[in-house]
């Protein structure tokens, strides 16, 4: 289990699962914490147990339907009584409520602001970080300039290959955006894309200057993560904030 490695209060907790341990088999091996994933439903409940547990956290995050979109939920104003709903970030200020979002290879962003009493937690893969995922949840708070975020494990700038129309996508946004795309050797419109830069342009953007984390490659580190891009049919990590 990893933790946010940034200056937030000491009230704001997190917890980031990565695969080791757990119970799941092969292709899920160890701690798969998504349910839509054809994973056993009883193993994915036992792991999730098992990260509550070792997290030592207040309750059941509130887990989410996710859609590669920008819905951000407030979590004192969402009903979830029928189970998960659509949304690709959610937030609180209310004590005990966990946010989470789940990531194999996207990018998962949590956020609080600087008194620690508003936190948030985004999933940002290149659709919803392009469409503005991180823009909408930083609109939950009163303001952005006293924001801080941490960027969670995702697949790295050496290993994300993408087409042109995603290129395109960005820069279309923001011609600064193309210094995060390199072009690949012997394959004419194919870029590697660095989503830790693309989305700390972003969140600079949106007046957010606290930006933390960003060393991780989930491709490139199959003993600790789970690779959508990799391996195809595999498991799901969680990143989860709280104010405790």
């Amino acid at each position: 289990m990893l933790k946010a490695d940034w200056p937030a209060p000491f009230h704001v907790k997190t917890a980031i699962s990565t695969r080791e341990g757990g119970v799941s088999l092969a292709p899920y091996t160890g701690l798969n914490l998504g349910s839509h994933v054809s994973d056993s439903a009883q193993a994915v409940a036992q792991n999730r147990q098992l990260f509550i547990q070792q997290a030592a956290m207040p309750a059941e995050p509130f887990w989410l339907n996710q859609v590669h979109g920008t819905e951000c939920v407030v979590l004192e104003q969402t009903d979830f009584s029928a189970g998960p709903v659509t949304a690709d970030a959610s937030t609180t200020k209310t004590k005990g409520l966990v946010s989470v979002v789940l990531t194999a290879d996207c990018l998962p962003v949590l956020f609080c602001d600087a008194a620690g009493t508003q936190v948030a937690a985004a999933h940002a893969g290149w659709r919803g970080l392009v469409d503005g995922v991180l823009e909408h949840s930083l609109a939950q708070f009163s303001d952005p300039m006293t924001v801080m975020a941490w960027l969670g494990p995702a697949i790295g700038p050496t290993a994300f290959e993408v087409g042109d129309e995603v290129r395109q996508a960005f820069i279309a946004k923001d011609a600064k955006a193309d210094a995060a795309f390199i072009s690949v050797p012997g394959k004419s419109g194919k870029w590697l894309a660095d989503l830790y830069q693309l989305a700390r342009l972003r969140l600079r953007a949106s007046g957010v200057s606290q930006i933390y984390g960003g060393g991780f490659c989930t491709y490139t580190d199959p003993q600790r993560f789970y690779s959508y891009r990799r391996d195809g049919q595999t498991g799901r990590m969680a990143s989860c904030i709280w104010i405790d």
